[in-house]
């Protein structure tokens, strides 16, 4: 569920130091229910909830902001392969940013719109003077998550195996897979997620529902927390996801607070064809 944000929020990685963001931190998680606390679920797969729609075809645009600076774009598109559900996302610098920092980033997953199992994933990195290729395939017959990984610039390569269960879902496809979860307030939703190493649990933690302003206009969101005991990625800072408080559940806004700053996407757009 991370991928996204993570891969973006290196717009502005090589900058570690000075003055903090300013922007403003999510307000604390209102209380649960009274009598009622929250709940982890088994960290497992769940099926779409049967009135969740697929945006097939359509392209959620993001603006970046680092600071008071344009940190550049992002986009996130769905679409049919077959039998399979396809996810693109890309990620560019802009402006002073991109003189900082270049940012040219490309994501792809495919899974089973049935399960939510993911089949694989890859990425194009080209950030600052890295050129990085990495697919992951997932394999069920075998238990095994079948990672290469190729460093363009150094010329290496390396090739891993490790052991996942019956479904997975991966860093990209967990964005829409949350948003096809109930998502009920005080609620925290658990499941496995493979990034082509040893299968992590992500805790998807429902905080609020509060209004959100965006260029696309004011939505009415769930602001849901989304984080893993594993400490490669506690470490990296918090990421808060809002998906609007409807049955499209658009993730209308992403903030990933980092060391150095803050970083938000907004939705700019949606583009459909």
């Amino acid at each position: 569920m991370v991928a996204f944000v993570c891969s973006t929020a290196v717009f502005a990685g090589p900058v570690q130091h000075g003055r903090k963001t300013s922007a403003p931190e999510p307000s604390p998680a209102p209380a649960a229910l009274a009598g009622e606390k929250p709940t982890l679920v088994a960290p497992s797969i769940a099926q779409p909830r049967p009135e969740y729609q697929f945006p097939i075809g359509q392209t959620y645009v993001y603006g970046g902001e680092w600071r008071i600076f344009n940190a550049g774009t992002g986009t996130l598109r769905v679409e049919r392969a077959g039998r399979e559900n396809r996810i693109v996302a890309t990620a560019n610098a802009a402006g002073t940013v991109a003189l900082l920092y270049h940012v040219q980033d490309r994501l792809e997953s495919f899974f089973d719109p049935l399960s939510f199992c993911s089949h694989n994933t890859s990425r194009h990195l080209e950030e600052g003077f890295r050129r990085v290729e990495t697919s992951i395939t997932f394999d069920y017959q075998h238990g095994k998550a079948v990672l290469d990984h190729k460093n363009i610039k150094k010329k290496e390569s390396r090739h891993e195996e490790h052991e996942i269960p019956s479904c997975v879902t991966d860093m990209l496809s967990s964005v829409f897979y949350v948003a096809s979860l109930p998502l009920l307030q005080g609620k925290t939703y658990s499941f496995p997620v493979n990034d082509g190493g040893p299968t992590i649990t992500v805790m998807a933690h429902v905080e609020a529902r509060e209004a959100v302003k965006t260029p696309a206009g004011t939505f009415n969101a769930i602001r849901v927390q989304p984080e893993t005991s594993f400490s490669v990625l506690r470490d990296k800072g918090k990421i808060w996801i809002w998906y609007s408080d409807d049955a499209a559940r658009v993730p209308v806004q992403m903030r990933a607070r980092m060391s150095w700053g803050t970083l938000t996407f907004s939705l700019l757009r949606i583009e459909k064809k």
